[in-house]
């Protein structure tokens, strides 16, 4: 199996801190967590971007839930290449792209700045690593333009992708 790019809402689901998400969205997303944890490769990047974010969201402690479990271990492993590979990233401000990986798209120019540095991760990578997202509506929103890209995404909970609200 690819490595894997994981954006923040899936372990903050698995924590069930999503109101959004039903029982069968947060055990999909334990059972992702769980599979990385088993032996799939994680990328973040070089920066420290990725998990200084999980670090504002999440519990180092590992508790209480399964999301802060997952945030203690890839602490504890993220400098193990078995389990955490580094991905350079270019930080740019010549075009508000975010990144220099972060593709040139005009059909991408009002994606969440924030979440720009996990396309970077992946695209930067250089091998077909998908990013995994369970509530996040705006991933649906420009998903063709990102795979148009070669940016894969895995929507855990496709049932939270309607936009319609």
């Amino acid at each position: 199996m690819p490595p894997v790019v994981v954006d923040t809402n899936v372990p903050m689901v698995a924590n069930e801190q999503a109101s959004q998400a039903g029982h069968q969205c947060v055990s999909a997303c334990i059972a992702e967590l769980e599979q990385i944890v088993a032996g799939r490769q994680i990328l973040l990047d070089d920066r420290g971007l990725i998990i200084e974010e999980y670090r504002r969201r999440l519990s180092l402690s590992g508790q209480p839930g399964v999301g802060d479990m997952f945030f203690k271990w890839l602490w504890n492993n993220q400098a193990n290449p078995r389990h955490c590979r580094q991905v350079t990233i270019t930080p740019t401000d010549d075009d508000n792209r975010g990144f220099v990986e972060f593709p040139k798209d005009p059909e991408l120019a009002n994606f969440d700045p924030n979440d720009r540095k996990f396309v970077a991760t992946a695209l930067a990578s250089g091998v077909a690593a998908p990013i995994l997202n369970a509530s996040d509506t705006d991933w649906w929103v420009v998903r063709e333009a990102l795979e148009r890209h070669g940016v894969k995404i895995h929507f855990i909970c496709p049932e939270l992708m309607s936009t319609e609200k």
